[in-house]
Parts: structure tokens; sequence; C-alpha cells
């Protein structure tokens, strides 16, 4: 069974580390950490995961945030992935620093990204977690926070949270969404 993870982000070192590209950093860690290596291919990144015979095929978008669904939507066709088996990482300011939230379908919350996905394939209804990246900056100042980079404390819980979301994957992957929200949505909360 596959599924395709799309980690959200911008391409290029001027975006390593940023807040915006939280999806980016989970699935670089995921890969590191299962010795799986990124090719650049058409869209995105393709890195390849087996865990308890599924095969996760890790999806960094090469299109800018704001174009996101059409690398998400290619890949779901080429490797023809149901939207049941779409998982999307993104960075989320309505949240805490640190607070996932792992959901079957919703709003795109104002996330450029999501909101492109949604409307290159056509419907809300996949899961996605949501990395609380907080909102700690001034009016108008919202481009200058998401595309800043984390701060020293940020970066060293940056492992754990990459974790826990990386668990989430796999949870939602074997035990189903419901109950891997349940993991996900409580096991965040204890920071």
């Amino acid at each position: 069974m596959n599924f395709l993870i799309a980690g959200l982000g911008n391409i290029g070192a001027e975006y390593a580390g940023t807040r915006h590209n939280m999806g980016f950093m989970v699935l670089d860690a995921w890969a590191q950490a299962s010795n799986a290596v990124f090719t650049v291919q058409r869209y995105g990144s393709i890195a390849e995961i087996s865990f308890k015979g599924r095969k996760f095929i890790l999806l960094k978008p090469s299109t800018y945030m704001n174009l996101s669904g059409n690398a998400v939507r290619y890949w779901m066709q080429k490797l023809n992935i149901p939207t049941e088996n779409l998982l999307v990482i993104c960075d989320d300011l309505n949240l805490p620093f640190g607070t996932l939230r792992m959901r079957k379908k919703g709003s795109d919350g104002g996330h450029n990204g999501l909101k492109n996905i949604e409307q290159c394939i056509g419907t809300s209804e996949y899961t996605r977690i949501r990395i609380g990246i907080g909102n700690d900056f001034n009016t108008g100042q919202q481009i200058d926070f998401v595309l800043g980079p984390l701060d020293e404390e940020q970066k060293s819980t940056m492992p754990d949270i990459c974790d826990k979301c990386i668990e989430g994957v796999k949870a939602f992957a074997t035990i189903g969404a419901e109950r891997a929200m349940n993991f996900v949505n409580s096991k965040a909360e204890k920071h």
C-alpha cells in the first residue's frame, strides 16, 4: 500500500531552517533516520521509505509553497495514490510553537500551500499535520515571520517535533487517521 507524504516548504538555501519549511524539516529528518535519499524529479524531490508493508513516498515540492498543489496532484496521479492515502505536513501560524494538529479534512486556515493543494486536487478532504510556529509578530510582519529562521530554543526542540510527526504519519498508515489523530493531537499537548 502506497502513501504520498508531502512536506511543504520553499526550495533554496535562503529558506532552509525557516518556519515556513517545517514540512521539509520533518521529511529530511525522516529520510536521514531511515538512510533514504531524496532524488530530484519532476515537481519535487522524492524519497521512499518502507514500514510494516507500507511504502511512503516522501515529496518535497520544488514549486514553492503557493504552488504546492501542482506537485501533489502530479505525484498522486503518477503513482495512482488515492486521496485517503495523502498526508500533507505544513506550518501553522494559529498554533503555539511545536503543537501538532492532525485532521482528516478542513479549511486551508489561510495557508497558501494548503489552499493551492485543495484547488489542484479538488477537495479539502485529505489528512494533514499542522506544526505550530506561533504568531509572535507585529501587524504586517507575517511574511517576514514565516520566512524567518527558528531561534536556538526552537531549533533544539525540532528533533522531538519531527519524531512526533513521523510517528503520527506511521500511525496514520497503520492504524488509520482517527486513531492517529488521538495519538498525535494528545501527544503534542504534553509540551
